[in-house]
């Protein structure tokens, strides 16, 4: 029996290991709904299209596998163009498969139709737009391998009603063959031998781990090489987990709102090794400032982002993983004692903290969650002063444990990320940390998790408040407050008990470790904890936008500050 494009596309994702499509169905995508209902791929059928993104984005970053969105033509596809660039900035593995109006309706205005190509071309990796039914097979071989190699990112195919309707005879595609696409994997021998030679002469070394490592499972060698040179290490927000944050000499995260002790390293360092990072704004502060005395290193499988930001000395074009392990065998133990001393020191001297008293803080709430979940818990995050303290306070301690909106900064993105997550990995417990305002822009997702049973947990640290921006204002803007103030929040226990979902509230600081304990506990389906914290409390230590690391803030300020020159 012939089959028609829509059942060759299903196909395709069967031979490609595909487990669950995220989406929300529509009339120029029905042909492609309909071959799924005798498919093995589970459909989750999700509450809004953005959600369905960040679903498959959660389910690609806790798995390494692509993550695949399944919407229709016109809103439905515009609906994903957030989870496009969220994926995109973070080099997140996904497929997203839209709808659209017949082909021979194309630029006549047709009900539903939209130039989705052109829309998402900044958003994507690549896309496709399959006007031949006999492309379907060799598109979606293509797309996937795409999507997850080299440097991943997101891949979307347009699919026309009409050939996802015609028949398809198209034999199985071999192996995809792209011109010009190469995926690098080791660097070139004459470079790593000059960037052995320059860590030989280093007595104050540091490793700066990013996304690229957590990706490329670059962790254990980069803990061998931390050891073997006698290297403190610092991770971006997207680097949490690639090597484990309790770890001897392990730093924490550093930039704008990492530990002091991180950002100070990264001001007394002689050699910086960038390890699948990207010298992102939130890291350098005011870039002609950033290091300016250190030997700079730098390991990405991109060449795009070599230069783009800071100037290396060395860079090692390829995986972050492969590179590491052919530096290994060409360096040795250095002269850093004194450093690393120096380094303790930082510690002991600027520890994290917050106040104890003057009601319940959030970062109480998150030191506790940490103690709670003995850091064997997924934790998802959404964006804004939560993120942040939840980036301080919950140390990572396991490879694709940490997910968090970084490059976008994408507001509703945590919790449909936990239940992709959740899917990705029924039997680790999993936990969203999540502010009240970016809850309430996917929180209708509570359905999602509430239909599936899924175990999933969401502490919402609630400050009636946009945080993060209130926070600027108050240091930068002369606390004139303006469009942060979340006057008419639910009562979000309320709202989750009308969905099904068990529900807990948290108002004193004697109530936290009762509470997480319980909701950890809990696996009867997803649960809610709001955590009614502080108002006006602000992330420290902090680096003021387009500032030089040495600007640091340990505290609030006791002078006016000046405007900053970049965003939050």
């Amino acid at each position: 029996m012939t089959l028609t494009g829509a059942e060759r596309l299903v196909r395709a994702m069967e031979q490609q290991g595909v487990e669950y499509i995220f989406g929300l169905s529509g009339g120029a995508a029905m042909p492609i709904f309909d071959a799924l209902v005798d498919s093995s791929i589970k459909l989750i059928l999700t509450r809004h299209e953005q959600g369905a993104t960040h679903m498959a984005d959660g389910y690609a970053r806790a798995t390494g596998r692509p993550g695949v969105v399944l919407v229709t033509s016109g809103p439905g596809a515009t609906n994903t163009v957030t989870g496009l660039l969220t994926a995109l900035m973070d080099s997140v593995p996904m497929v997203v498969l839209t709808g659209q109006t017949p082909s021979f309706n194309l630029g006549k205005d047709a009900f539903q139709e939209a130039d989705v190509t052109g829309i998402t071309y900044p958003v994507v990796k690549h896309s496709y737009l399959v006007t031949d039914v006999r492309d379907v097979p060799r598109v979606v071989s293509e797309a996937f391998y795409l999507a997850q190699s080299g440097r991943p990112g997101p891949v979307l195919i347009d699919l026309p009603k009409d050939v996802t309707s015609a028949p398809c005879t198209a034999p199985d595609p071999g192996p995809p063959e792209i011109p010009g696409y190469v995926v690098p994997a080791r660097a070139p021998k004459a470079e790593i031998a000059k960037a052995a030679e320059l860590i030989a002469k280093s007595r104050r070394p540091l490793l700066y781990v990013g996304h690229g490592a957590v990706i490329s499972g670059a962790g254990e060698a980069v803990t061998q090489l931390a050891r073997k040179l006698g290297a403190p290490v610092v991770n971006t927000l997207l680097g949490k987990g690639a090597v484990d944050e309790t770890s001897e000499h392990h730093l924490g995260m550093l930039g704008m709102h990492g530990t002091a002790y991180a950002n100070k390293a990264v001001i007394g360092c002689d050699l910086i090794m960038a390890i699948g990072a990207r010298w992102d704004d939130r890291i350098t502060g005011k870039v002609d400032a950033f290091c300016t005395k250190a030997t700079r290193i730098h390991i990405d499988i991109d060449p795009a982002e070599f230069d783009k930001t800071v100037t290396s000395h060395v860079q090692l074009l390829g995986d972050a993983r492969q590179v590491v392990e052919q530096l290994l065998p060409l360096v040795s133990r250095l002269d850093s004692d004194a450093w690393l001393a120096e380094c303790a020191q930082y510690r002991r001297d600027f520890p994290l903290g917050y106040p104890d008293g003057g009601g319940l803080r959030a970062q109480h709430v998150l030191d506790r969650l940490n103690a709670t979940t003995e850091g064997k818990a997924l934790i998802t995050t959404d964006v804004g002063q939560h993120q942040m303290w939840a980036a301080q306070f919950c140390l990572t301690r396991e490879n694709r444990m940490w997910l968090s909106s970084g490059g976008a900064g994408t507001m509703g993105y945590g919790f449909p990320a936990a239940i992709g997550a959740q899917f990705a990995r029924p039997d680790t417990p999993v936990w969203a940390v999540v502010g009240d305002g970016g809850f309430q822009m996917t929180l209708s997702e509570l359905a999602t998790a509430a239909i599936h049973k899924l175990p999933v947990k969401i502490l919402i640290i609630n400050n009636n408040y946009l945080g993060m921006v209130r926070q600027w204002q108050e240091l930068f803007f002369d606390n004139r407050l303006s469009g942060v103030d979340l006057e008419g929040n639910p009562d979000f226990v309320k709202l989750a008990e009308a969905y099904g979902v068990k529900g807990f509230h948290i108002h004193e600081p004697g109530e936290v470790d009762r509470v997480l304990q319980e909701a950890h506990g809990y696996n009867g389906g997803p649960c809610l904890v709001e955590a009614h914290v502080v108002k006006e409390d602000n992330v420290f230590p902090m680096i003021p936008a387009g500032a030089p690391l040495e600007d640091m803030l340990i505290e609030r300020p006791d002078k006016k500050m000046d405007k900053p020159v970049g965003s939050t």
